[in-house]
Order: structure tokens, then sequence, then C-alpha cells
């Protein structure tokens, strides 16, 4: 199993046509992903890697209905449009790769798709991907293994590292999530960790978040809610940062006295989170636990029990 994609999977790229909707259509295409078509506005009847264009996502929907998953890859200022369309047409996964989207536009999108019953991830993400079944992303699917391990990160670079080191040491993933690093997005920390505690293919999580919003705090608040059993393991970026640096993310922000590394870590271990002082600290203690579970985390393979 896995959480929000699977083998199954049918996906269009929206923005196809640019510069990076072609780098990572290509891309997408080298894995077991499912893409289907793409939409251009103007650009219809098109294609590219030998996928077929439209000019609007109710167009590529009227050709392939079972298309419900979308990436979004156009730049800030057609976020809105593009989302809100999408939306519309009945796409009901949204995975908005797009970075510098204006606040109000993110409140928009993120409001219309919870009115409609669909997903958001995103924007300024690197997208799902749910090693050797299905990626929604732009991440490199080849330092990501197959296997038992669920990710949940706002920052893109430590995702790569983490799910590299995990794969190296012959760990591996059920899905990735990149929830994105502003200060509104679609799915946060607590959404997707209730996600990972039904999939029987997770058996351990790990929460990589950083200084500024309270993603985090929700997230072991929600720990707490639904009673989580599965191990989880947790880095925040920022420990070492000056009180008042800005940080690189837009939702680094710290206010209220929440935020702050801190008040992260607090609440994280309240929740019986282990908090590591680095991300290699992570796959130490992965590695730890999987030496006490008799080595389940180790296969890489189905799970057939």
């Amino acid at each position: 199993m896995s959480v929000l994609i699977n083998e199954d999977t049918q996906m269009m790229i929206i923005g196809i046509t640019g510069k990076q909707g072609r780098i990572h259509c290509k891309r997408t295409l080298e894995t077991p992903t499912k893409l289907m078509c793409g939409v251009a506005p103007g650009k219809g009847g098109q294609e590219v890697e030998g996928v077929p264009v439209f000019d609007t996502v109710k167009a590529a929907r009227e050709r392939f209905p079972e298309v419900e998953t979308a990436m979004l890859l156009v730049p800030p200022k057609f976020v809105r449009d593009a989302a809100l369309d999408a939306l519309e047409a009945g796409i009901k996964l949204l995975v908005m790769i797009t970075e510098f989207v204006p606040v109000h536009d993110s409140l928009a999108v993120v409001r219309r798709a919870r009115e409609l019953g669909a997903r958001v991830v995103g924007p300024n993400t690197i997208g799902i991907i749910s090693p050797g079944k299905c990626k929604v992303g732009i991440m490199p699917d080849y330092i990501y293994g197959k296997g038992h391990i669920g990710i949940i990160s706002r920052s893109g670079t430590l995702t790569h590292e983490t799910a590299s080191n995990l794969t190296f040491k012959g760990f591996g993933l059920s899905t990735c999530i990149g929830i994105g690093g502003d200060p509104v997005i679609g799915t946060n920390h607590a959404e997707a960790i209730e996600l990972f505690a039904e999939d029987e293919d997770t058996d351990a999580i790990v929460i990589i978040g950083e200084i500024g919003g309270i993603s985090e705090e929700l997230c072991a608040q929600k720990i707490r809610e639904i009673g989580l059993k599965k191990p989880v393991f947790a880095y925040i970026a920022g420990m070492s940062a000056p009180e008042g640096k800005r940080m690189g993310h837009a939702g680094a922000i710290v206010s209220g006295g929440m935020g702050t590394v801190a008040s992260k870590v607090a609440a994280l271990k309240e929740a019986g989170v282990e908090v590591c002082p680095t991300p290699g600290v992570i796959v130490e203690k992965i590695d730890e636990l999987n030496a006490r579970t008799e080595g389940r985390l180790k296969s890489l393979e189905e799970r057939v029990d």
C-alpha cells in the first residue's frame, strides 16, 4: 500500500510545454508512473515526449476521465487560475510545485479544494513519491528506495538527503510527501500523519520540519489525539539559527511563542516522538529500531503478510 498515490494512479502535468514541464515529463516517463496527458492553453493537439497536450484540464479529462491527479508546473502569476481550473474540472489531488505563489492565491486554491473535497499538496513542494509505484513530483526517483518508512517534510533538500541515506543503508520508503515550505499549504504534517497512521505498509514515520509556523506542533497534537502507535522520528532544521534570523522558506516565521525550535521539540517529545539532532541520527535510530524488530524495516519487497 501507500498514501495518496499508488501504481494505479493516472496523472497529468499542467504546464507540460514549458521548460520545467518538458524536463519533468521526460523524467516522469522514466518511472512506472502513468502519465497520461498534459495541459497548456493554446497548445492543444501537440505532444511532449509522446504525451498528448490539451488546452484545458476539462478537455483532458473528457479524453482521460480516470485522471484525477495533476502536477502543476506553471509560473507563480498563473497558479491561481490554473489550479482553480483543475479543481473545477474534477482533479482530486493537485500537487503544486511552483514557488513564490502569492499567499492570497494559495488561500483561494486551498479553500476551494476543501469545498470540493479535493486535496492540495504544496505549493513550493517537491511533490509526492511512492517508490517503484508512482511519482507526482520533481524528485530524483533513483535515490528513493522501496520500503516501509514514510516521510513528511517541509524541505525538499532534506527529503532527498534522508531518503538517499535510508536507501543506501538498505531501508526504503512507502511514500514521501513534500508538504511545502510556504505559509499557506494544502496539506500539513498533521494531515499527512493521519494518512500514514492508516497505511498498513508504513511501519515508521519520519518528520522533517523547520523553524517557523505551527505545522509540527499541530502534528504533535494529532499524534496524541489519534494515539499513534507507530514509531516517529523527527528533525527540525534551524536549531542553530540566531533569534530573529530570517530563513529561506517563506513559512519560516516565528511568532507568538510558537514556531521556535524549542516549542516544536517540546511538543513532539511530549507526543512520544524521538527528536534527532541531525538527519543522520534519524538513520541511526531507524537502524536500531530495525534490529529490535528482527529486520522488518530492512525488507524492500512488497508486504505479503
